[in-house]
């Protein structure tokens, strides 16, 4: 057994008390990217506070054997209501057909993990834990890595044309102390279209990956607003690869929950590819603990290529908002054009922002840039707003709408753009004064 690296005997047993306490899946095509993800886990070990990425995150919820958290969640209101969608249903990480649409209708093969694992032979088995490997370089994820090992739920998705309806994954929690684990995987053939919307909560405790090959000139929109349930903790993981000519968009909404880290690795390779990432994240500590984390990698490995990063992050009341952000652009990786911005507004004094941005550039031919801002409500506006009439509650939330709407911006819909900035209204309006 190899004993996790830059390790001390304290993290070792916890690692093996985690791994001791799973029950593992036997058989099935994922069986042996399944081995290779817990000898990869069980090389890294669980990761802790001094560990470059996790310094600012204590990954303690993720890392215990039992989730430890408070009994308080909320239903989910319910969002992107009258769309033409497909619903696919998960209560407590487990699949619900009753709740769902039939998924025949959206036009795409569908299948479930837990039924699919079961054979030898799948289109899955090629990528099922293997974009999730080539992610844990140059930065290990130890979370991905066990939930590759452990995953029994999930959905294997497969587009070979555009897809007939957007497919819409519905997380249900009913239970306080639901632990849930749920790996999907996504493939878009040559030319084909799917925009997936994930929303809700999964469970108390919740650690999800999704890995999406987007194959030449395809195009994938993931928008993904993430439940309301105070006292939540979720890790996610977005894996993706980028052919050429193809068109990768995801969007992530966040409002409310304990502790929340959203993890995406992008690699760009094919030429001309096109790969955008952006999120808001609203945090009000009146209601309980926020913290909540963005770490994304974007890698460049082809020529004239595009990416960006764009996040906001709204925090008041004492809540915490991270962002950990990267650009690498390889050698040959010509006329990249990279963008990243970082911006949070802080309402009160209580709260806080850290952020990481980097560039690491090994081509001559690019664009590059990154930025990053932390500051209050501007009082010239404010001021501006108020002499014309508007009440101080709703001046300030006009300038926090304004604020994200460089974010909301990147969601190309108009109609699921519009839900986004509603669900936004919704959270200002609870917390007028």
């Amino acid at each position: 057994m190899a004993a996790p690296k830059r390790n001390d005997a304290a993290r070792l047993e916890a690692t093996e008390a985690r791994i001791a306490a799973l029950d593992l899946p036997k058989g099935g095509f994922t069986a042996p990217a399944r081995a290779a993800a817990l000898a990869r886990f069980r090389e890294m070990g669980l990761p802790g506070r001094r560990d470059e990425y996790w310094r600012w995150t204590d990954p303690a919820l993720f890392a215990g054997v039992e989730p430890q958290l408070g009994d308080a969640f909320r239903v989910d209101k319910p969002i992107f209501e009258g769309r033409d969608k497909v619903r696919l249903v998960f209560v407590d990480g487990v699949y619900d057909a009753a709740a769902s649409d039939d998924p025949a209708i959206a036009g795409v093969e569908i299948a479930r993990l837990a039924e699919a694992d079961r054979a030898d032979i799948h289109w899955a088995k090629a990528l099922y834990g293997a974009l999730e490997a080539d992610g844990q370089v140059p930065v290990e994820r130890p979370f991905a890595a066990l939930n590759t090992a452990t995953a029994t739920e999930g959905l294997l998705i497969r587009v070979t044309g555009k897809a007939a309806r957007p497919l819409h994954i519905s997380y249900r929690q009913s239970a306080t102390n639901s632990d849930v684990v749920l790996h999907h995987v996504v493939r878009l053939e040559k030319g084909a279209e799917l925009t997936l919307l994930e929303t809700g909560t999964p469970g108390a405790r919740s650690n999800v990956v999704m890995e999406v090959e987007v194959g030449e000139a395809a195009r994938f929109h993931h928008l993904r607003p993430q439940g309301r349930a105070l006292d939540r903790a979720m890790i996610t993981h977005l894996f993706a690869r980028v052919a050429e000519g193809a068109l990768f968009k995801s969007f992530t909404l966040t409002a409310n929950g304990r502790m929340t880290r959203n993890e995406a690795v992008i690699r760009i390779a094919g030429d001309g590819a096109v790969a955008h990432i952006a999120g808001a994240a609203l945090g009000d500590g009146v209601d309980g603990p926020y913290h909540h984390d963005d770490t994304i990698f974007i890698d460049h490995g082809a020529e004239d290529c595009e990416s960006r990063q764009v996040f906001k992050k709204v925090l008041k009341n004492g809540a915490h908002g991270i962002f950990q952000g990267k650009i690498l652009v390889r050698p040959g990786a010509q006329r990249t054009d990279g963008y990243q911005i970082s911006q949070s507004l802080l309402l009160d004094e209580d709260s806080q922002f850290l952020a990481k941005p980097e560039l690491e550039i090994y081509a001559d031919d690019v664009k590059c840039s990154h930025g990053s801002t932390t500051g209050a409500i501007d009082e010239t506006a404010l001021f501006y707003l108020r002499s014309r009439g508007v009440p101080r509650a709703d001046a300030e939330a006009l300038l926090v709408l304004s604020f994200v709407a460089d974010a909301i911006a990147e969601i190309e819909n108009a109609e699921f753009a519009a839900d986004i900035e509603a669900r936004i209204e919704d959270w200002l309006a609870r917390r007028k004064h």
